[in-house]
């Protein structure tokens, strides 16, 4: 009973993280044509630190979709393990690459489609091996997990890391370089998947009558997911005002993704658990994943399609045979010109002195 009680848990987790990245990638592109007309009319952009978004409607329904997706998530992650949930959020760039082809006018080219597809079977792979079983069942766990010393040192780096990268390295470099940013918004968004996790615990036990809003740690996970998310929302929306959304999104991902499994590793143990193959099958899932997703937007400005590849071979041999003759005339000619050289007297050397043949 309980293992069938785990499946299904383990497919509403896998269901709501399907549908939560539905919601994501749509967001990007609604958030990302709001600010752009914000641009077009000449208001002060989000990444001067403007908040002119406020009053844009397609921002707000882009905040609305983002919301929707990650009330799905938080419900997942309430289900399923955090090593499933988060490597799901591949397919937000999937979506979001599919809509930026048809309203951002981003073109979808091979290289594009094949990081689909691979993305798509990096996923499928991760769903195969990921833990089914939870970790942590109650709060009281769960503040036992938040108090081990691997965790309160890997919290404590990110807090330093984040305040350096806030007050120190974004006011300096935030505008030129897309990293900058989108770290600040990946190394909270581990901290924000453990707050979510705990609260989706938390849910659990209070639909079970347990006496959860008198535990402490619920209103300090409530508070601390709102400082993270709100500290998420306003350096992603930096980032999107100034980058392009085929690079943020890809980066973002592989990086707050990182970010998730080693804190779920520290965190949860979810890792300790798994058998070898699963572990190998999870990383190797993870990182064709990240395959697909480089494929996805690395080449995303070359005009290539299907119809151009036996052309490209063709242009290929062309070329390596032309190498090939160029190299033997250049080889005929060194010889003749060393044998002239040979036959030229006095009068000759100087006419070439001059730039001229003529005298011959």
């Amino acid at each position: 009973m309980s293992q069938t009680r785990g499946k299904y848990d383990f497919c509403i987790g896998l269901v709501l993280a399907m549908s939560s990245s539905i919601f994501i990638g749509g967001s990007f592109i609604l958030k990302k044509k709001g600010l752009l007309r914000l641009a077009r009319k000449g208001s002060m952009r989000a990444g001067q630190g403007g908040h002119a978004y406020l009053k844009e409607w397609l921002w707000w329904a882009g905040l609305l979709s983002m919301g929707a997706g990650e009330v799905a998530n938080f419900a997942a992650y309430a289900f399923a393990p955090a090593t499933l949930v988060t490597p799901l959020g591949a397919l937000s760039v999937l979506v979001s690459a599919i809509l930026s082809s048809f309203f951002l006018n981003e073109k979808l080219n091979l290289h594009g489609k094949i990081g689909c597809l691979l993305s798509i079977l990096g996923s499928t792979v991760m769903v195969i091996h990921a833990p089914q079983e939870e970790e942590v069942e109650t709060l009281d766990e769960m503040s036992h997990k938040l108090g081990d010393p691997g965790f309160v040192v890997f919290a404590t780096l990110v807090v330093i890391v984040s305040l350096i990268l806030i007050c120190v390295v974004g006011p300096r470099h935030g505008q030129t370089n897309i990293l900058v940013y989108i770290t600040i918004c990946s190394v909270i968004g581990a901290l924000s998947v453990s707050c979510v996790k705990g609260l989706g615990i938390a849910i659990k036990e209070l639909f079970a009558g347990k006496p959860v809003l008198k535990h402490p740690l619920s209103w300090i996970l409530l508070l601390s997911l709102t400082v993270c998310v709100s500290t998420q929302i306003n350096y992603l929306n930096r980032a999107l005002d100034i980058f392009n959304t085929s690079i943020v999104t890809p980066i973002y991902y592989v990086i707050f993704t990182t970010s998730v499994l080693t804190c779920s590793a520290i965190l949860f143990k979810e890792w300790q658990h798994m058998a070898a193959d699963d572990i190998i099958g999870t990383l190797s899932g993870f990182l064709t994943i990240i395959v697909g997703i480089f494929l996805l937007h690395a080449f995303k400005d070359v005009n290539f399609t299907l119809a151009n590849l036996p052309l490209s071979l063709r242009k290929d041999d062309r070329a390596a045979n032309g190498t090939l003759l160029s190299a033997y005339d250049s080889f005929n000619d060194e010889e003749s010109s060393a044998c002239l050289g040979e036959m030229q007297s006095t009068e000759s050397l100087s006419a070439r002195r001059n730039g001229s043949l003529s005298a011959f």
